[in-house]
């Protein structure tokens, strides 16, 4: 970039994380340097271990380097991953990590730390006015949106002295903005790890005045780790104990659920290494009808292989986005699964959450007050974006010549950027 960077868009994501720097209405993506980097890709994730080298005697990686270190020592380490998806939930309060106890900017200033320190010198000198990317609804049952902005704000304390938080999705449609020469009313469909996010944007041609105006936005907290829970749900918990029962006091009760729950969330699969859970379960695993299904569950929270399991799906997801016919495989804590899958299997699965998804499509359409038929473009963005039954609902609703794709996973921050050069970045804020 020859000029001086005057505004960095950041995607904090619950999977991935992308930063870029904008300066003259050119948007230069962040590349991460050294041996673990994968471009401009940064896993949104966090290892722990102890080094008594360290001050405090615990040290930490982030994104893929956290991956690489997790991997050589896996049950020496604590592995976090997807934490963004506990920003608004008041129920959390903090991650107990070994002997500390870590709350959500904590976590999320240690991640941000470690991302400058990859980017090679690019982020060591920020500019001032930083554009952060933020969902329209936040992941979660209740999500507690002040919540969520309080501990935003402590995380990114520091990071930048002019910070705004904009909707991802917009981020998206300025990006798109950027690579069309005409005016077009779009829809931008963002769907990440935890959240689908939707917005209406007006774009003028090039040499207007104002590029791009927002006409309404609509979210809903269910994504990539919603459909990632489905499979889980499907293939794995009945084989760690789920719908089985145990004796308590003469009567046979049902597992609590809630520990399938707490499994099959990846943001709080490693949090339940703790010494408390571990009791319960020895203490349910001796009353439980099938103590070895119980005993899988603890070898698997004990050996720290949530990483592996989370690839596992992630494998299968992103074959069956291609093929109607796909196998999950997964070895380890006594779990040995082989298991055939039709897309059509997984499409049943998720038949719910898809209903929720088009439902809050109708919702921003709703908001922005615009009808179907004048929509020029929809564009799709995000991970899950790329799962075919995603696809369908814009295809069944605005036929396939008006979809729209590309950069998946860096174009809303591509566009934050963008967005952070506009003279009134009021307008924009949310």
């Amino acid at each position: 970039m020859q000029q001086v960077p005057r505004a960095l868009g950041l995607d904090f994501g619950t999977t991935n994380s992308v930063a870029a720097l904008a300066a003259g209405g050119e948007s230069q993506l962040v590349e991460f340097a050294g041996e673990q980097a994968t471009g401009a890709v940064f896993r949104s994730a966090l290892c722990f271990w102890h080094d008594e080298a360290v001050k405090g005697g615990m040290a930490h990686e982030a994104g893929p380097w956290a991956i690489a270190e997790y991997m050589e020592y896996p049950e020496d380490s604590r592995f976090l991953q997807s934490f963004k998806s506990v920003a608004a939930s008041a129920i959390f309060e903090s991650a107990n990590v070994f002997e500390k106890r870590f709350r959500f900017e904590e976590l999320g200033q240690m991640f941000l730390g470690r991302m400058i320190g990859h980017a090679g010198g690019m982020l060591d000198k920020r500019p001032e006015r930083i554009v952060v990317g933020r969902p329209v609804e936040y992941a979660g049952s209740r999500p507690d949106e002040a919540l969520a902005r309080k501990r935003y704000d402590a995380m990114f304390e520091g990071f930048g002295t002019e910070v705004h938080y904009v909707y991802e999705p917009l981020g998206a449609a300025f990006s798109y903005a950027s690579r069309i020469d005409h005016a077009a009313t779009i829809l931008v469909a963002d769907f990440g790890g935890g959240t689908s996010d939707f917005s209406l944007v007006r774009i003028e041609a090039p040499g207007a005045a104002r590029r791009a105006t927002p006409l309404g936005s609509a979210g809903i907290g269910l994504a990539g780790d919603r459909f990632d829970y489905r499979i889980l749900d499907n293939l794995v918990l009945p084989m760690l104990g789920k719908g089985g029962g145990y004796q308590s006091f003469g009567k046979e009760l049902e597992i609590p659920r809630s520990y399938f729950a707490d499994f099959a969330d990846w943001s709080r699969l490693a949090l339940m290494r703790n010494r408390r859970t571990m009791e319960e379960l020895a203490r349910l695993q001796k009353t439980a009808k099938e103590p070895a299904a119980i005993g899988r569950m603890i070898t698997v929270i004990e050996k720290e292989l949530g990483y592996p399991l989370y690839d596992a799906v992630g494998a299968l997801k992103r074959a069956l986005s291609e093929q109607d016919n796909a196998t999950f495989r997964f070895s380890g804590g006594g779990l040995e699964i082989e298991q055939a899958v039709s897309r059509a299997d997984f499409e049943g699965w998720i038949a719910p959450d898809i209903a929720q998804i088009e439902a809050t499509v109708d919702k921003a359409l709703a908001k922005a007050n615009v009808a179907p038929d004048t929509i020029d473009r929809v564009f799709l963005t995000g991970g899950s974006s790329l799962i075919p039954a995603i696809r369908d609902i814009f295809r069944a609703r605005f036929g396939q010549d008006r979809l729209a794709t590309g950069g998946e996973l860096t174009s809303i921050a591509h566009g934050l950027a963008l967005i952070g050069e506009e003279a009134n970045l009021a307008e924009w804020a949310a």
